[in-house]
């Protein structure tokens, strides 16, 4: 073939890729198509082969300054927070400062007697049986309005537990998703490294991974930049529902990031830069308890640390979801596949988990 040939063929391959990227782009637009330029929305990022090949937002971070959400929209994360603190908890495994089959009681001597068959690796993934620290809220506060609740940090949670004399179930025998058990891991990692949880965030995984805009917030200790805030319907319209009584909580939820730094934090995942893939290997590994299968509403659970670990498809998959007051949060990541999908929504009549896997459809092919 002459060089004008092959330059001919170039031009037709590049072609033909920009057309199908700009199909698939037109595919993801379509299914953000009810979100209005002056609405909460949400911020989309797919990164595929190490890069992002689609990344956009939609509606504005509230309704008073009406900015444009973009890559740089700061969201809380909800429970998508949870990765965070396992890998937090992972790091000081790796410190040697910790064991995943160390108790509760031995690193909180104070702890009820239930703390001693309650281990790390329970609390990581989900079978430590603990009360939720909500009911126990619900039971203290009876019938006040939440907005009128005194918020409640890690430290409370703990205190709370520590007045129980039970749990739901022994531990390892049964999965319960636990927001409990999430923030007594940070009161566990503030312990044992010496450093408020989320100064230890900060230095052991966002600093280094330049994820700069990233914070563990605290109201009256530290600023959200670009912030986007939490919005539900009402009415014709939306009112800004961004804070509740359990929205102080940090690991469990209180991570605020964008798709700037979450771009940094896949990466991370991908080249194994904070632990190798030896390490990391306990966080991908569904948990199976000794009495039951781990069920949720009828359905299997596949469950490690911080991220649920069932296929999509046929696709081996790593994912997470977060559901608070004003926000709707995903990710979802095709390690084989070299894909990810994040949606981060500051309204709360979006279904995230949805919207982030009709995304990948377009990308895996999986779309019919």
């Amino acid at each position: 073939m002459t060089r004008v040939g092959w330059i001919l063929v170039s031009v037709m391959v590049l072609s033909q890729g920009l057309c199908a990227a700009n199909s698939d782009a037109a595919k993801v637009d379509t299914l953000f198509s009810s979100i209005t330029p002056s609405s909460p929305g949400a911020a989309v990022l797919v990164i595929h082969d190490g890069r992002a090949v689609f990344q956009r937002g939609y509606g504005v971070t509230d309704l008073h300054t009406l900015h444009k959400i973009d890559e740089h929209t700061n969201f809380r994360l909800a429970s998508v927070t949870k990765q965070f603190t396992a890998m937090a908890i992972m790091l000081l495994v790796h410190d040697g400062k910790l064991r995943y089959d160390e108790s509760l009681s031995e690193i909180f001597p104070e702890f009820p007697a239930y703390g001693k068959t309650i281990t790390i690796r329970n609390l990581l993934n989900h079978t430590s049986g603990l009360l939720d620290y909500e009911d126990l809220m619900a039971k203290q506060y009876g019938n006040i309005p939440d907005d009128q609740i005194p918020q409640i940090h890690d430290a409370g949670v703990l205190a709370l537990l520590e007045k129980a004399s039970t749990t739901n179930f022994a531990a390892g025998t049964r999965w319960q998703y636990s927001n409990s058990g999430y923030c007594v891991l940070a009161m566990l990692a503030e312990k044992v490294s010496g450093q408020p949880f989320g100064q230890f965030l900060h230095d052991r995984i966002f600093a280094p991974l330049q994820m700069t805009n990233t914070l563990a917030y605290e109201k009256g200790k530290n600023e959200v930049s670009n912030r986007g805030y939490g919005h539900t319907p009402d009415g014709n319209g939306f009112r800004e529902t961004d804070q509740s009584s359990t929205s102080a909580t940090l690991g469990d939820g209180g991570v605020y990031t964008s798709l700037a730094d979450l771009a940094r934090w896949d990466a991370a995942l991908e080249r194994h830069t904070l632990l190798s893939e030896k390490e990391i290997q306990p966080a991908l590994s569904a948990v199976h308890p000794t009495s039951a299968p781990a069920e949720e509403n009828g359905h299997t659970v596949s469950y490690g640390f911080g991220w649920f670990v069932d296929p999509y498809k046929g696709h081996e998959r790593m994912w997470h979801y977060g559901e608070t007051v004003g926000f709707r949060t995903s990710i979802q990541r095709f390690p084989k596949d070299r894909l990810t999908v994040i949606v981060l929504a500051n309204r709360a009549d979006l279904s995230a988990i949805d919207l982030a896997l009709r995304t990948a459809d377009v990308y895996l092919g999986t779309e019919h």
